[in-house]
């Protein structure tokens, strides 16, 4: 039987535009509700070759302001509101994030204005679809609940100047799922990691010849390396542990480190269940957690 409640990496990539890693972004779908976690290069693709509908999104949720985790934005708000089976919303997008949010949409919606009046004229596109419904939140909290489904968001430290930044953790019907955001070894996700049946968590790493370059250090330093993410996984004891937005680091002499060396990494301090996410890698949250690969 299938679960109702399913965790899509839709995106698993950093800023680099690679076409098997898509962007940072995370969709999450339990019983009625569709909701994605950030919206990173192509995060509208995925979701098409997915067969869902863009318009059908409940709400977009932000953890935090970097481009990598926000450039999809415009494709999702705005083909969203087209007159088509992938698109066509019947009501105002709604964004939910930390405080920056309302400003980031607001002169999104100055950007693409001409846009906007062009379709309304034309298209006959109703304006009150294209219009932005932002929640903002400034401190831990429960920031969307809907029914069955609560999500609640919760600060990370993802360094000293990316400010604000956030976790989520997802519940439904008594399952839980946690998404890291993107985090340094924080105490805040082994809090709100506890009793998680997934907990996808992001993960840096550089080879050694790489780690005394200031760039390197620099990037190493807002993320959370293989032996701390085991360390947060051994803590909290998910039923299965993910990572995903796999910042790989590499140089024009000295490459990037494999999965496997990844894995061996992690094992250095956690030896239960893992999964190395892909675009697309699926889970199914029922009374164990099933991850699949979706083929298109």
């Amino acid at each position: 039987m299938t679960a109702d409640f399913r965790v899509t990496l839709l995106g698993t990539g950093v800023p680099i535009p690679r076409p098997d890693r898509f962007g940072p972004s995370t969709l999450i779908e339990a019983g009625d509700h569709t909701i994605l976690i950030d919206a990173g290069r192509g995060a509208t693709m995925r979701l098409f070759q997915l067969g869902i509908p863009i318009g059908k999104i409940d709400a977009l949720l932000l953890t935090h302001f970097h481009s990598d985790h926000t450039v999809g934005i415009p494709d999702l708000w705005l083909t969203g509101w087209l007159s088509s089976h992938f698109g066509n919303r019947q009501r105002p997008f709604s964004v939910i994030g930390p405080v920056g949010t309302a400003r980031l949409m607001h002169h999104l919606e100055e950007a693409y204005a001409r846009d906007i009046e062009i379709r309304v004229e034309d298209e006959k596109l109703a304006r009150e679809h294209v219009a932005i419904a932002v929640e903002e939140f400034d401190e831990d909290s429960v920031v969307y609940k809907a029914n069955d489904l609560r999500i609640i968001a919760f600060t990370v430290d993802h360094g000293d100047a990316i400010k604000p930044a956030y976790g989520y953790r997802i519940e439904y019907r008594g399952r839980v799922a946690v998404i890291s955001g993107d985090t340094r070894y924080n105490a805040n996700v082994l809090r709100y990691g506890e009793g998680a049946d997934l907990l996808v968590h992001e993960v840096a790493m550089a080879r050694p010849e790489l780690l005394g370059e200031a760039y390197i250090q620099r990037i190493v330093n807002h993320h959370t390396s293989p032996q701390e993410a085991g360390r947060v996984f051994a803590q909290t004891q998910p039923k299965l542990a993910a990572f995903t937005h796999l910042v790989m680091l590499a140089s024009d002499t000295v490459t990037a480190p494999t999965v496997d060396e990844l894995i061996a990494a992690t094992r250095e301090t956690y030896a239960g269940p893992l999964e190395v996410g892909e675009d697309l890698m699926s889970f199914e949250i029922g009374e164990t957690v099933i991850a699949g690969r979706t083929c298109v």
